[in-house]
């Protein structure tokens, strides 16, 4: 009885420690695949050579046009968003200087906080 109980057992483990479909991963968006996994994908399509030697926009931009997807674009415009987010970080200093000049400690961090946030937004933007 218990042999038939942990063999039960083991093969539950085993079902659990299977990897995923292949299909799985496919079902992630194409520019959040990593380059080993849109090389992967990459080499399966007929008459395509070099490419390991592919860059990660070269990957995509070449299982796209075989599957037929049009490109579009998963960000907003970045110029934009980059003159919008700096027009903010200006006015966020200039809040940040009058609470200086009032020794307001708790409104200095909090401002400090969001300029720096605001940067690196700017950064992941360009």
């Amino acid at each position: 009885m218990e042999e038939e109980t942990k063999t039960e057992e083991t093969q539950e483990e085993e079902v659990k420690n299977e990897a995923p479909p292949e299909g799985a991963a496919e079902e992630k968006p194409l520019y959040k695949m990593t380059s080993p996994e849109l090389k992967e994908i990459a080499a399966k399509i007929p008459g395509v050579t070099g490419v390991t030697a592919m860059k990660k926009a070269d990957l995509l931009a070449l299982i796209k046009k075989h599957r037929g997807i049009v490109d579009e674009e998963h960000k907003k415009d970045t110029v934009t968003d980059i003159a919008s987010l700096k027009k903010k970080i200006v006015a966020l200093k200039a809040a940040k200087t009058a609470a200086q000049n009032e020794k307001n400690k708790k409104e200095i961090d909090i401002l400090r906080r969001r300029i720096n946030r605001l940067k690196k937004m700017t950064r992941k933007a360009g």
